[in-house]
C-alpha cells in the first residue's frame, strides 16, 4: 500500500463483498482543517449570534425603563408646578391679607423661588440630561419646602393677629360686591364721556338691571341719595376708617343708619347718573382716599 493513501476497508453485515476505498493523505488532511475550521466558524457565529440577541433585548429593556423613568420625571416636573402655582396664590393671599389688616409685607422673610436652569437642549447626552433634571427637581423640592415653611409662619402670624382683631376683620371689605364683568379698573383711563385720561376712583362691574348688590362687609349706612355722576349713590361706614360707595344702583334697600351684614343685599345694578350702561362703581375708601378694591377682593 502506497503511503500517500489511506485505504478505507467497508464490510457488510449480510455480504460477503468488501469494499475499499482510497484516499490521498493530502484529500484527508485538507478536510480534516477544513471541517475542524467549520467547526470553529460555526462554534463563533452561534456565540455570536446568542451575545447579539442578549444584547439586543438589554437595549430593548434599557428603552423601556428609559421611557418609563422619563414619564416619571415629566409626571414630577408637572407636579412641582402645580405645587409652585399654588404657593404663588397662596403667597397672593397673604399679602391681600396684610394690606387689608394693615400688617408689614412679609416679603421680607423669603421671595418665591422659581424653576430656573440650564437649557437642557445644549446636553446631548441622555443620561447627564436625565440626571440634571432629576438634580434641578430635588433644587425646587428644597426650595419649596423652605418657602412653605415662611408661608406657615406668615399664616401662623395672620392667624394671631386676625382672632384679636375679628371686628376688624368683620368690617373690612374682602369680597366681591355683586356678579358680573369687570369693564373698568382703578386708576387712570380714557373718560367714555370727554375722551380725556382722568382718574378712575373705583371698579365698574357691568350686569344686568336688577342683579343683587351686596355688602362686601359689616357697617353703617351713612348716605342715601341722588348725585348727578353717580346717580343713586349709597355710602357704608365700616369704621377703621374705611367706607365703600356704590353708583348708578336701580333701586337701594337700606336707609341711613342702618346697619348691614357681609353679604347682605343692600341694591341691585342700575344705569342712572352718568352711565353709559347697567353697572355697578364700586369704591372703597381709606381715611378718605380712593384705594383699588382689588386689594380688598379675597374670593
Amino acid at each position: 500500500m502506497s503511503k500517500d493513501h489511506y485505504t478505507v476497508i467497508v464490510v457488510p453485515q449480510h455480504s460477503s463483498k468488501v469494499s475499499r476505498y482510497k484516499f490521498s493523505k493530502k484529500i484527508v488532511k485538507t478536510s480534516l482543517v477544513l471541517s475542524i475550521a467549520f467547526l470553529l466558524l460555526f462554534s463563533w457565529f452561534a456565540y455570536d449570534y446568542v451575545s447579539t440577541k442578549s444584547q439586543i433585548w438589554q437595549v430593548v429593556e434599557l428603552r423601556e425603563n428609559n421611557q418609563a423613568q422619563k414619564m416619571q420625571i415629566q409626571a414630577f416636573k408637572e407636579k412641582i408646578a402645580s405645587f409652585e402655582k399654588q404657593m404663588s396664590k397662596l403667597m397672593q393671599f397673604d399679602a391681600k391679607l396684610r394690606i387689608i389688616t394693615n400688617l408689614d409685607p412679609s416679603a421680607e422673610k423669603g421671595q418665591y423661588v422659581g424653576i430656573g436652569g440650564p437649557d437642557e437642549g445644549l446636553v446631548v447626552d441622555y443620561e447627564k440630561r436625565q440626571d440634571l433634571q432629576i438634580k434641578k427637581m430635588h433644587s425646587d423640592l428644597e426650595n419649596l419646602q423652605v418657602e412653605a415653611a415662611v408661608q406657615e409662619e406668615s399664616f401662623v402670624e395672620l392667624k394671631e393677629f386676625l382672632e384679636d382683631k375679628k371686628s376688624l376683620l368683620a368690617s373690612t371689605p374682602s369680597i366681591w360686591p355683586v356678579r358680573g364683568w369687570l369693564t373698568s379698573g382703578f386708576g387712570k383711563r380714557i373718560s367714555p364721556f370727554t375722551g380725556r385720561r382722568k382718574m378712575h376712583d373705583g371698579l365698574d362691574i357691568a350686569s344686568r338691571t336688577g342683579t343683587p348688590i351686596v355688602a362686601p362687609a359689616d357697617g353703617r349706612v351713612t348716605y342715601v341719595g341722588v348725585e348727578r355722576s353717580y346717580g343713586k349713590l349709597l355710602v357704608i361706614d365700616h369704621g377703621y376708617g374705611v367706607i365703600t360707595r356704590y353708583g348708578h344702583n336701580s333701586k337701594i334697600f337700606v336707609k341711613v343708619r342702618d346697619k348691614v351684614k357681609r353679604g347682605q343685599k343692600i341694591a341691585s345694578v342700575g344705569n342712572t347718573g352718568r352711565s353709559t350702561g347697567p353697572h355697578l362703581h364700586y369704591e372703597v375708601r381709606v381715611n378718605g382716599v380712593p384705594v383699588n378694591p382689588r386689594n380688598y377682593i379675597l374670593n
